[in-house]
């Protein structure tokens, strides 16, 4: 797999980032605490950037899943890899994805962490393949919906290749 062109340059990642912030910063603004749950790994940049444009208290806790494996398909079977460490029950909780595209994931981990029964459960991506949706699944709070091809950078990954890229670009 070879980059084939940036789809997304580093500027309009933190365009992006900031109207998402300021979006929480309103809705979040009476909060005296919102736990945001991180999705291992992806996620990781895209969360280390927001973090910083909140102005309300968060407490961070993370939680890995797969479908993916090396493959640049989804299986459709999820694998939790790692779990919370601390209780939600009665908290406010903003999940924290990198990208949502067939929604099969986040749905089945959005599911366990409601029968945990936070406060209230919103979920946040940075980039949405809405094209590729399979399930109805709300997303509070998006970035940029991009088209039907698979990208890396910015956190994203093929095969954990990639990561470090500073842009989000499409591989072939």
């Amino acid at each position: 797999m070879n980059i084939k062109e940036v789809l997304i340059n580093k500027n309009e990642i933190q365009l992006a980032i900031e109207q998402i912030a300021k979006k929480m910063n309103s809705d979040y603004a009476e909060s005296e605490e919102v736990v945001f749950v991180i999705i291992l790994k992806g996620a990781i940049v895209f969360a280390s950037d927001l973090m910083r444009k909140i102005n309300f208290p968060i407490i961070l806790d993370f939680i890995s899943a797969t479908s993916y494996g090396s493959s640049t398909k989804t299986s459709g079977v999820v694998k939790i890899l790692k779990d919370l460490d601390f209780p939600i029950e009665g908290k406010d909780v903003v999940i924290i994805e990198d990208i949502v595209d067939t929604g099969l994931t986040l749905s089945y981990l959005k599911n366990i962490l409601v029968s945990r029964h936070p406060k209230s459960l919103k979920i946040c991506t940075l980039l949405d393949k809405y094209s590729r949706r399979k399930i109805e699944l709300v997303v509070d709070y998006v970035g940029i919906r991009i088209p039907d091809k698979f990208v890396v950078g910015y956190g994203l990954d093929w095969n954990e290749k990639y990561r470090y890229l500073p842009n989000i670009s499409i591989v072939g």
